[in-house]
Formats: structure tokens, sequence, C-alpha cells
């Protein structure tokens, strides 16, 4: 297996790596949309049923049946966030043939990114020297701790601390 990356990272045509990624990225896509089906069809006979009946929740769904889908193919151009909305998607139920369209252009887009400027950026990142590189990120995980934290002590100040626990209206 490790060889097969290997090749498919340093040595496999353009193309070859291509598929690869957009097949990659497509099945995790589609993975973790059956998960969220999975997760809504679980609670339906639960006492967390009534979330998923909520005036709220309707509303989601059917925002994100009719807009959702835009939100599917943009969230494979962030960090962080791919896993939440297609899981999002399945949990409310988008119709596949709004989310496969969806995830498939998702992919492709992940997939042209990481094949092109994603391995350049793998490949300077690898050329680096390590001490620097371990030195830069403990600078700048410091300096996200410092703003953090004084944004709560701020907040603090005030007397008015972030909510535990908002609802989002749609």
């Amino acid at each position: 297996m490790a060889q097969t990356v290997s090749w498919l990272i340093n040595d496999a045509p353009f193309g070859v790596t291509f598929i690869a990624f957009f097949l990659g990225a497509f099945a995790r896509g589609n993975a973790t949309y059956w998960v969220g089906r999975g997760i809504a069809k679980g609670v339906e006979r639960t006492r967390f049923q009534r979330h998923l009946q909520g005036a709220v929740y309707r509303r989601a769904q059917k925002f994100i049946g009719r807009w959702g889908v835009f939100a599917v193919p943009l969230s494979f151009l962030t960090i962080g966030i791919q896993s939440a909305v297609n899981a999002s998607a399945g949990i409310s139920r988008m119709p596949l043939r709004r989310y496969l369209p969806a995830v498939a252009l998702g992919a492709l887009l992940w997939s042209l990114i990481y094949t092109t400027v994603g391995m350049a950026v793998f490949y300077a990142w690898l050329a680096l020297d390590w001490p620097w590189v371990v030195a830069g990120l403990l600078a700048v995980g410091a300096v996200v701790l410092a703003v953090l934290r004084m944004r709560i002590r701020k907040q603090a100040a005030r007397g008015n601390p972030e909510p535990e626990n908002s609802e989002i209206n749609c």
C-alpha cells in the first residue's frame, strides 16, 4: 500500500493522480453522506426524534434541499468542514439527484487543486528544514493561543461571555 501511495504521489502521470484523488474524495464524501443518513434513520424512534421533527429542523431541511447543494462543492475548497457539510446533507436527507452532482463537482475541484497546487505545496513543505518548520508551527500556535486568551478576557471583562449553547434560526 505504501509503495502504491508513493508511486501515486511521486511518479504517476497527472491523469492517474487526478483520477485517484477524485475517486478518493468522491468515495469519502458519499460515505460521510450515508453516515449522516444512518444517523437520521437511527434517531427516528428515540427521544431525539423531536429534534428532527421541529420547525427549525424542517426549515433547515427545506433550505438544504433547495439551496444546500451549493454548500457541498464549496466545502471541498475549505479545510475542516467537508465532513460536516456532507454529513449534514445526509442528515437532512438531501435528495441524491442534487447531492451526487454536487459531490462530483466538489471532488473534481478538490482533486484538481491537490493534483496541481496541493502537490507543489506538499513538496515544498518536504524540502523545508524541519527544525524551522517545528519552530514556525510552535510560534503560530503561541500567537493563536495568545489572541484567543485576550478575546476571552475582554469578553469576560465586558460581562458578556459567549453563550455555550445557542440556537441558529434558519
